[in-house]
């Protein structure tokens, strides 16, 4: 019976795993996830199933432990194979960003970010923070990745992201992060611009707001999570929305092209669908604000000097709206609802 990789003293197996494991090894893994068939990872990789098996019983006796049991599901991680796999899929993550560095220095630039963002952030934060970071003679590239701030962090631990800004919350993950508050949204209702004008004639009723069609996020973010909570705190009950989204922008054009909708959105991102999609801000400011705008970062390990140069560009540019917005014109042109 092999050792358990418990019994192993941590730097013979480290020394194995430098002088043994190979990339084959963690593509292997990868692909056994995948599939969970080994005859199917055989016709993926383009090699006999034994020489698949012969491979991962050399990983098995490298790591002194099953990686996987055979079940009516497939092949399945066993807990020391999850360990296993989540290491791999980081190597496999830094490697793609390496290979990103190299292209991008071959061809005369800096390393590519990877930035993972909340939906509901403005366009124009995300667009100063990469101009002024590039006008420090960083030539960087960025992808952006969209998704909720619990789905990136987990990108962000597992080395697919370089960064995340997201949104703070009792109930996220922050193991291996730390964090930095940018700046707080304040919520603000937006509707038809016909239905706008007449809901801005008297404060805010909230059993008759219920009735109108709601765009709302998925009841797993922060924000939906809070509107929900303001209503029950209302003494009503929450409206259902008649669209869920994660897209601002569809928000927006759901919003201006029907006469009864509504949702709540940051003010930041509701004075954008002001401007692209046609809707309207009801003249009313609500007594809550929304959790803060926050950059996420790793607690160790390398980083680029250039998500440095990033994280203080955001830092700038979120100070200037956070002075900036609302200003004491705004605040005096709408009222506090009930």
């Amino acid at each position: 019976m092999p050792p358990r990789i418990s019994d192993l003293p941590a730097s013979g197996l480290a020394q194995r795993l430098a002088t043994r494991l190979r990339m084959k090894h963690l593509l292997l893994l990868q692909a056994i996830r995948a599939h969970r068939s080994l005859t199917r990872v055989a016709e993926q990789m383009a090699t006999s199933q034994p020489a698949v098996t012969q491979s991962l019983a050399e990983l098995e006796a490298l790591f002194g432990a099953p990686l996987f049991q055979r079940t009516s599901q497939g092949m399945v991680p066993t807990p020391t194979g999850e360990l296993v796999l989540s290491r791999c899929e980081t190597m496999l993550a830094d490697l793609r960003h390496w290979a990103d560095d190299i292209e991008a220095v071959g061809q005369g630039r800096a390393a590519h970010l990877h930035v993972g963002v909340i939906p509901f952030l403005p366009g124009k934060l995300l667009a100063a923070a990469i101009a002024r970071t590039r006008a420090q003679g960083r030539e960087v590239t960025v992808t952006l990745y969209e998704d909720t701030s619990d789905q990136l962090l987990q990108k962000l631990r597992a080395h697919a992201l370089d960064c995340v800004i997201g949104r703070t919350s009792a109930v996220l993950d922050m193991s291996q992060l730390r964090h930095e508050i940018l700046y707080a949204q304040e919520p603000r209702l937006i509707a038809h611009r016909r239905l706008a004008a007449r809901l801005a004639r008297r404060p805010l009723q909230w059993n008759e707001l219920t009735e109108l069609d709601w765009v709302l996020g998925p009841r797993s973010t922060p924000m939906r999570e809070q509107i929900t909570d303001f209503f029950l705190r209302a003494g009503v009950k929450p409206p259902p929305p008649f669209v869920e989204s994660l897209s601002a922008k569809v928000i927006g054009e759901l919003v201006a092209a029907n006469e009864r909708a509504v949702s709540i959105v940051p003010l930041d991102v509701a004075e954008e669908l002001v401007r692209i999609a046609g809707v309207a801000m009801v003249a009313h400011r609500f007594d809550w604000s929304l959790p803060p705008i926050t950059l996420f970062r790793r607690a160790s390990g390398a980083e680029y000097d250039e998500v440095n140069v990033f994280a203080a560009a955001l830092r700038s540019v979120s100070a200037s709206m956070a002075t900036g917005t609302p200003n004491q014109a705004q605040r005096a042109a709408v009222s506090r609802s009930c």
